[in-house]
């Protein structure tokens, strides 16, 4: 059996990488493990240092149960290199490849306005992102 996995985001703001996200893969707050009703209860059981909260992380899943789940935690240092590991969201759909460009630069525009920035485009094929904390990921077409 293949090993599962789980995605980190390091970050300095969890609240704003997490709407991103959400919005990016249409993923939704994972909810906390049984057997506790919430996040805090849960995170109650850690020896958190002073000032920590909540807030400091997120966890997110996929509705559907498919796709990694996404953890996205809140660290003090800011980001510096470039990732040497990204994702790659890919837009659903078939059709010629000109109908495969439309929907990766239409799905480029919306993230654009959820907060990311385009990188670089490579036209026909991907779009280089940032999320709005400078983690680079590509839009790209589904795999046939």
């Amino acid at each position: 059996m293949a090993a599962k996995i789980d995605l980190t985001l390091d970050c300095a703001d969890a609240r704003l990488l997490a709407e991103f996200w959400k919005s990016a893969l249409g993923y939704v707050d994972e909810p906390p493990p049984a057997p506790f009703a919430t996040r805090e209860e849960w995170l109650a059981q850690f020896d958190l240092p002073e000032g920590e909260s909540v807030d400091d992380g997120a966890w997110l899943c996929d509705p559907d149960g498919a796709g990694p789940r996404l953890a996205i935690l809140k660290v003090p240092e800011p980001k510096t290199p470039k990732n040497r590991l990204h994702i790659d969201v890919r837009v659903p759909g078939h059709g010629s490849a000109g109908e495969r460009w439309a929907r990766i630069k239409a799905e480029s525009e919306r993230l654009v306005r959820a907060g990311g920035s385009v990188l670089q485009v490579f036209d026909g094929h991907h779009v280089v992102m940032a999320d709005p904390e400078g983690n680079e990921f590509c839009v790209a077409a589904a795999a046939a």
